[in-house]
């Protein structure tokens, strides 16, 4: 009774939580400049009952449920910021805002949880304890808004965390769970190598900057084919070079920048040093100066393993059996871990995909999109989620919700 009620409840706001998502990409904003996106949550949250809603920094917003008696505190993330690509889909409300994309699903995320919020927010009186709804800013950009938000209290008392992120190359309807870790640590190095510049022709007279570049750049690889455990995940990606202006002139400094995604904190910690040693032996053995700046982004995304339990046993419950995934580790990145590292939780996918409709494009992508019946699967699973963890009493509801 309590699941069927709520489940009807998502799918008779489906079309306002469309038209939500549809507005937000529209109107996409980038990291930490999510004015008027955090103004348009947060005028729709102050619409329901029942909601106390705050602005814990510029560009992030926070409603609080808070039921009629103690409980547990549940947090639900969505993160809200967008990304500097031009769009390329041909739809009646692709982006508006030249050069920013919704490409990673934030708008779908942002709207299922305004649809969660609207719904529960007429079951307040059944509540025991709290729903916190966080929507948090700048998640494409390190440092990330979610460690902003936590020093701004809004995980104060959580008992847990919930979030769960749109996958297109997912066909909709899946779900994908996974205990332990799932996401890396996304940290990032730039390295100036100084030499001594001079005519192409006379290399002997030079400290050829981009010949030793490029064997710090082949050499870097054995942090992970000889440094590090081969059964501990680990990428080292140089992802530019940049030297030289002209054909004939041997640079005096070339810039390497690039990124390092780890799971484990012990290998993240020793990284640094084995790139220090690797570095310094080979300038040094070619008359070469080096400035390496090592930047630790964000904490790997581990999951809990009770409250993934949780999740998935309400998608079984929910979509059954058939519709469940096991996730495989991924070296991608994402601040969620910031909200983890205060309380237990765990972060899911939902499949977003739709091969017939041509919804394929990765994320990040100028072609991006999102089949939108993923967004309704979200809502019923969200709150089913909630009602394992709250103690929640509907047997009476239709007397008691607002109508």
């Amino acid at each position: 009774m309590v699941f069927h009620t709520l489940l009807k409840e998502a799918e008779n706001i489906r079309d306002q939580v469309v038209a939500w998502r549809r507005y937000l990409h529209q109107h996409p904003e980038l990291s930490f400049a999510e004015h008027e996106t955090a103004k348009f949550i947060e005028n729709t949250l102050r619409s329901f009952d029942h909601l106390l809603v705050t602005r814990p920094t510029p560009t992030s917003v926070m409603a609080r449920l808070v039921g009629e008696s103690p409980g547990k505190v549940i947090a639900l993330r969505a993160d809200i910021d967008a990304l500097p690509i031009q769009e390329e889909n041909d739809l009646p409300y692709c982006s508006k805002t030249k050069g920013a994309m919704h490409a990673c699903g934030h708008d779908g995320h942002t709207a299922m949880l305004l649809g969660v919020a609207k719904i529960l927010s007429k079951y307040h009186s059944f509540i025991k304890g709290e729903v916190r709804f966080l929507f948090q800013h700048a998640e494409e950009l390190p440092p990330g808004g979610a460690e902003e938000m936590v020093a701004a209290g809004v995980m104060n008392n959580v008992d847990l965390v919930i979030g769960a992120h749109l996958q297109s190359t997912v066909e909709v309807g899946k779900v994908g769970v996974v205990s332990g870790p799932m996401l890396a640590s996304p940290d990032t190095f730039h390295l100036t190598i100084f030499g001594k510049g001079g005519h192409a022709a006379e290399p002997h007279l030079t400290v050829d900057t981009i010949a030793i570049g490029a064997q710090v750049i082949t050499n870097l690889q054995h942090l992970v084919s000889r440094y590090v455990n081969p059964m501990e995940p680990l990428v080292v990606s140089v992802t530019k070079f940049i030297g030289g202006d002209t054909h004939n002139v041997i640079p005096g400094s070339i810039e390497l920048c690039g990124t390092v995604r780890s799971i484990n904190p012990e290998v993240r910690q020793h990284v640094p040093k084995y790139m220090e040693q690797i570095i310094q032996g080979i300038t040094q053995a070619h008359g070469a100066e080096f400035e390496l700046k090592y930047d630790f982004g964000y904490r790997p995304v581990v999951n809990d393993g009770k409250v993934t339990q949780i999740v998935e046993e309400t998608v079984i419950e929910l979509f059954g059996p058939e519709m469940l995934y096991q996730i495989k580790p991924s070296m991608s990145a994402d601040d969620f871990s910031a909200f983890q590292n205060q309380s237990p939780g765990t972060y899911f996918n939902i499949g977003a995909g739709n091969k017939l409709l041509g919804i394929i494009h990765p994320h990040h992508h100028p072609k991006f999109n999102i089949d939108e019946d993923s967004l309704e699967i979200g809502i019923k699973l969200f709150i089913g989620t909630l009602i394992k963890t709250l103690d929640l009493h509907l047997n009476n509801e239709k007397s008691a919700v607002k109508q």
